[in-house]
């Protein structure tokens, strides 16, 4: 009868290794990965930061081009301006605008 108890004794012990080296496998997998969680976060958010740093950056330079462009557009206009007073003066009627020229003329827009 020793000899059973003996027995269930050991395979109980050894369902006990199994099932305790289960457990501590999955607590240091779920461990591994609560630790990797906030690094993963912050490679996201330097990611989402070179991003918007980016994004900033082509902003204000677009800016800064459609502000030149803006500038080159009434410069010509003055320009064609003054030219279509000095046609109008000679007595020469300059061609007919474009008509998105004369769209915005009307418009503003």
């Amino acid at each position: 009868m020793n000899g059973i108890w003996g027995l269930v004794g050991a395979t109980i012990t050894v369902v006990g290794v199994i099932t305790t080296g289960f457990f501590t496998y999955r607590g240091t997998r779920t461990a591994a990965a609560i630790q990797a969680g906030p690094q993963e976060e912050a490679q996201q958010f330097a990611v989402l930061q070179a991003t918007v740093t980016r994004v900033d950056r082509e902003n204000k330079e677009l800016r800064g081009r459609q502000s030149r462009l803006e500038a080159l557009v009434r410069a010509c206009t003055w320009t064609m301006d003054r030219w279509a007073r000095q046609m109008h003066q000679a007595g020469i009627d300059p061609e007919p605008p474009h008509p998105l020229v004369d769209e915005y003329n009307r418009t503003g827009v």
